[in-house]
């Protein structure tokens, strides 16, 4: 299924430098497959090499950047069943989220190439003004230079194709840190960027140990970093990055509101019950945007409950090769240790378990409770696992300020029917982005993605990441007869 072993990608270049990471297979504990690791030597001859080519990536033309984003997406299409096979061994992803991830990572690069010939400035008007008669201004947006990307372990893909993606429709080179648990998915993308044009030393994929890393962090040749993972990590890299723009995609404990309202047309309720199994258990909770904190009105709760935690005992959970695997092991027996420990501890304070809870080496099963302590930790931490809390409330505004009740702010989801309650949500919440009718576990490529307060800092989205990897250059031309 896997190969035997896997080069990384230095300055466009496979090199099978030598077998030292061991990439297991999520299921089994087993070994599947060995990854060269990448030391400081390679890191530093890395970011040389993608500030060298930095002159022939500004130069290439907006069709050429296409035609490479073009080429992968062809590439992964034809080879989309191994790469979610890859991601079902590497990720313990089940096959059907594995699939759609692919999807994803198709769409987003997609995007990108319909998007690197969009890039344009503005003809801007100075005569505001007496002192500017006869002047007239434009700006262009020119590639910032060499980014450093770090990505997560849990979409090993679509979230390192959404720091490759634009960077390539803009023209920045780049070297990428995917997560040494899940290198696969990274490495094969640059398998297919091989095989392009691209200008020597455009990209490097390097795998390397957390230790090692530091180069990706601090090193001034690097004009951006963009880092996904936990928060903690984040905002120790944005202190030490230096004057460099830094992008973070952290955590959050995303919270859904179930409305009074939500049963007045046929099937609401159990739509929204379905909705909320999905994004809070799809890929054994692991996921940023991953339904935590379910708020339901008390004229409905009793309904709620019993429906949502009959299905969610449903929820078959196992080997995530098997088709109908909904829930497959975390990527680590020390994180089901986490989250079992956090279960444990809501339990003892207070907390009602109501489904789920027990825990099997890295497979930990679909949980519910109830009646969690404000303080407990799977309130108020990033879970990042099959676990959510059920709660009531009987006032919406009340609501909207529970879901603010928290150093997070990524994604929320709000089912009801009152367009002012709409508007009043995303007026009040203090989050990045509100989903009516839906989870907050939805995204779409080309939107704008991203947090406040601890969830971090910037957009990702094709567009608003191209934003970010370009800098704004004004002319200003003077005509002296006016």
């Amino acid at each position: 299924m896997l190969n035997k072993s896997y080069p990384y990608y230095l300055a466009n270049e496979a090199i099978f430098a030598n077998e030292d990471l061991e990439v297991t297979d999520k299921y089994t504990g087993e070994v599947a497959t060995r990854v060269a690791l990448a030391d400081e030597a390679a890191i530093d001859k890395a970011i040389a090499a993608a500030k060298t080519s930095q002159e022939a990536m500004r130069k290439m033309a907006p069709y050429e950047r296409q035609e490479i984003l073009n080429h992968c997406v062809k590439r992964f299409t034809e080879r989309a069943e191994e790469m979610a096979l890859a991601l079902c061994v590497e990720a313990g992803k089940p096959i059907k989220d594995a699939r759609g991830e692919v999807t994803r990572l198709i769409d987003t690069f997609r995007i990108a190439a319909e998007e690197s010939v969009r890039m344009s400035g503005e003809i801007m008007n100075l005569e505001v003004t007496p002192r500017a008669r006869g002047y007239t201004g434009m700006y262009k947006r020119v590639p910032i230079g060499p980014c450093s990307f770090i990505s997560p372990f849990n979409f090993p893909l679509n979230l390192a194709a959404h720091k490759i993606a634009p960077a390539l429709a803009v023209g920045c080179p780049f070297v990428l840190k995917p997560a040494s648990r899940t290198p696969i998915g990274a490495l094969i993308i640059g398998e297919v960027l091989a095989e392009t044009n691209l200008p020597k030393g455009a990209f490097s994929i390097l795998p390397c140990s957390r230790h090692g890393a530091d180069l990706f962090t601090v090193d001034d040749r690097f004009k951006l970093l963009s880092f996904t993972g936990s928060p903690d990590v984040g905002w120790d890299l944005k202190a030490r990055a230096g004057k460099k723009p830094v992008i973070l995609e952290l955590g959050g404990n995303a919270a859904c509101i179930v409305d009074d309202d939500t049963d007045k047309e046929a099937g609401g309720l159990d739509d929204a019950i379905e909705r909320i199994i999905f994004g809070a258990f799809y890929q054994s909770g692991q996921s940023c945007i991953g339904v935590q904190r379910i708020l339901v009105h008390e004229s409905l709760y009793a309904e709620f409950k019993q429906k949502f935690i009959a299905k969610v005992a449903l929820l078959k959970m196992g080997d995530p090769k098997n088709e109908d695997t909904f829930v497959g092991p975390m990527i680590s027996l020390s994180e089901a240790n986490r989250l079992k420990g956090w279960i444990d501890e809501a339990v003892e304070l207070g907390g009602d378990l109501l489904v789920g809870g027990k825990q099997d080496g890295a497979m930990l099963e679909a949980t519910v409770l109830e009646n969690v302590p404000a303080h407990a930790q799977l309130n108020t931490e990033e879970a990042f696992g099959p676990a959510a809390i059920l709660s009531s409330f009987s006032n919406f505004y009340d609501a909207l300020k529970e879901v603010n009740n928290s150093k997070f702010g990524l994604q929320a989801g709000i089912f009801t029917r009152d367009l002012y309650k709409m508007n009043k949500a995303w007026d009040e919440l203090e989050v990045g982005g509100v989903v009516i009718g839906d989870v907050p576990s939805w995204r779409v490529d080309n939107m704008p993605y991203g947090g406040v307060k601890d969830s971090g800092v910037g957009r990702e989205g094709i567009r608003f990441a191209m934003e970010d990897m370009t800098e704004i250059r004004l002319l200003v031309i003077r005509d002296k007869n006016r």
